[in-house]
């Protein structure tokens, strides 16, 4: 069993991470702002359910596969990379009405927690963060190792659903004011498009290490 204190340091650096720049806090900043709070909540939900994915990846030690194999790390990359580049051009060619005033998305509710999936689960930088990251607040005369990576992941997830939830809340907050304009709507959905566009150029130019 992980010690509290480590418990409370690993609480404490995932909350100061969650809330750093980074294409998933991003992505559910940009999303809330042009489809509302409840669609950005959502997202949350999926991104977090990434993130178990990731924490099994790391668990099962398959995480080591991307840092020696250029090809793997490349094929998710590309794949993640390219779905950025499909979101971006839907943004840019959105028109009126992709903003609810009453909070609630257009899109169905699946169609966006698998938006949320997708997107953290294709960023492979996120499970050799995991690797490099979890493993230094385990300790062996705890028990094994497997277990408290998940114990860690499945806190880390709950700090980020948290963080990435106000997120959505404050985000959305906001694009209900300007969703009131429909010359606001037309410059969110932009802004959008060339978010997902830079987060995509970004994913490509990102190495292993």
């Amino acid at each position: 069993m992980i010690e509290l204190n480590t418990l409370a340091m690993f609480v404490t650096a995932s909350t100061a991470l969650a809330f750093a720049p980074g294409p998933d806090n991003i992505f559910v900043l940009a999303q809330s702002i042009t489809m509302g709070r409840a669609a950005g909540f959502v997202i949350t939900l999926g991104l977090c359910t990434g993130l178990i994915v990731h924490t099994a990846v790391v668990a099962l030690g398959i995480a080591a596969i991307f840092q020696t194999s250029a090809l793997a790390f490349n094929i998710l990359k590309y794949i993640g990379a390219a779905y950025l580049a499909y979101l971006a051009w839907k943004s840019f060619r959105a028109r009126g009405g992709g903003i609810r005033t009453d909070g609630a998305s257009m899109l169905p509710r699946w169609a966006l927690y698998r938006r949320g999936i997708i997107m953290n689960v294709t960023n492979p930088k996120v499970s050799l963060f995991f690797l490099a990251f979890l493993p230094q607040f385990t300790d062996p005369r705890n028990g094994a190792i497997a277990p408290q990576v998940v114990l860690l992941g499945a806190v880390f997830m709950l700090v980020t659903l948290a963080v990435f939830g106000l997120i959505s809340q404050l985000a959305g907050a906001i694009g209900r004011r300007l969703a009131r304009s429909g010359r606001w709507e037309t410059a969110l959905n932009r802004t959008a498009g060339l978010v997902f566009a830079s987060l995509a150029l970004k994913l490509v130019l990102t190495g292993r290490e």
